[in-house]
């Protein structure tokens, strides 16, 4: 018998959540049924691609109204953690933007009440997804560059931060966990090695408006040896690739697209494949199937079949940021983070 759509409620509504409503609308076996915003321009938003779905200016009554059975939640880190608590409380599954949380004590709760109450807990780690990621993944994986032990990552350039909450260090966690929720993900999804212990470094030389870093360098060192690092940059005049790998028998450089200006990280990096004897190759792109994330979840409520993303990984970004941003209080010098195999 075909079973019936999961009935889902999207808690505040941006671009991310607009994204979320696209992916909704074209998966099999999702529903969107309720949209809850402070702002009515933006849940009139919402109804032009789902006119049928409830609207809602309270998060609490939403929740409360009975008609969920997954929550999308988009609101701003610093309230990840209480919303995903009264979701998972009430017996809703839950998906988070990122960060998970912005203490990885506060992941622990959430991971272990979801595992009680026998609900899905996961982080849409989109960049997961990305076409420029997944390829180079499968470049990596192919065995074509040999043993990866080197990976840098970039994001930014020289320009004046928002003035957002992506800004506020006390609601977003600061410039580590803005983008390295991203890209220290795709870090760990490259090199699964133990970490021995992580650094952090911090600039804050120009920008005053606003309460983030400047720059922000994480440096991840594992226990094989292998590191990686990763940068966000509001102070970079010339920016570094997207992507840096080296192996043992090769590399890959994932150049800034120019297309993309201004809005550069809006755009898949162009790969280039470096052989030892010397040769390169442009890779062309192989991306993965549109809401796969979104597929996935299906999956996994209705036949139990695991997601490529789970709660542990990206509790483990949060302990690694965590990490960093102690280590980067004390004039980078290396902390070692608590990481959790569940």
């Amino acid at each position: 018998m075909k079973q019936p759509n999961i009935r889902v409620g999207l808690l505040a509504y941006g671009a991310i959540g607009h994204e979320h409503n696209q992916a909704v609308h074209n998966t099999t076996g999702l529903e969107l049924v309720a949209v809850c915003d402070t702002n009515p321009e933006r849940v009139d938003a919402a109804l032009q691609l789902a006119p049928q779905a409830s609207a809602f200016s309270d998060a609490s009554e939403m929740l409360d109204s009975g008609l969920l059975d997954l929550v999308v939640i988009s609101t701003p880190p610093n309230s990840h953690y209480h919303w995903a608590k009264q979701s998972l409380l009430r017996g809703i599954h839950v998906v988070l933007e990122k960060p998970m949380a912005l203490t990885a004590d506060h992941c622990d709760e959430l991971i272990s009440l979801a595992s009680e109450k026998g609900l899905l807990l996961v982080v849409y780690q989109n960049r997961r997804f990305d076409d420029d990621f997944v390829t180079m993944r499968e470049i990596i994986r192919s065995g074509e560059i040999g043993e990866v032990y080197h990976f840098d990552t970039f994001v930014g350039g020289y320009s004046r931060p928002c003035d957002y909450w992506h800004s506020d260090v006390e609601v977003s966690g600061g410039a580590i966990f803005d983008w390295g929720s991203h890209f220290i993900d795709q870090i760990l999804n490259i090199i699964p090695d133990d970490v021995a212990h992580v650094s952090g470094q911090n600039h804050k030389r120009v920008w005053t408006h606003v309460t983030n870093a400047d720059h922000a360098h994480v440096t991840v060192t594992f226990s094989s040896g292998k590191q990686a690092s990763f940068v966000h940059s509001d102070l970079s005049a010339a920016r570094k690739p997207k992507f840096y790998v080296l192996g043992t028998e090769g590399a890959i450089i994932g150049d800034w697209d120019p297309a993309g200006e201004p809005a550069v990280a809006d755009l898949p990096a162009i790969l280039t494949v470096h052989h030892v004897d010397g040769s390169s190759r442009i890779a062309a792109l192989r991306p993965l199937e549109a809401n796969e994330f979104h597929r996935s979840i299906v999956e996994f409520i209705n036949n139990g079949i695991p997601m490529e993303v789970n709660a542990l990984q990206s509790r483990n970004v949060v302990a690694i940021m965590q990490a960093a941003e102690e280590s980067a209080a004390q004039n980078a010098m290396p902390v070692t983070p608590v990481l959790s195999r569940w």
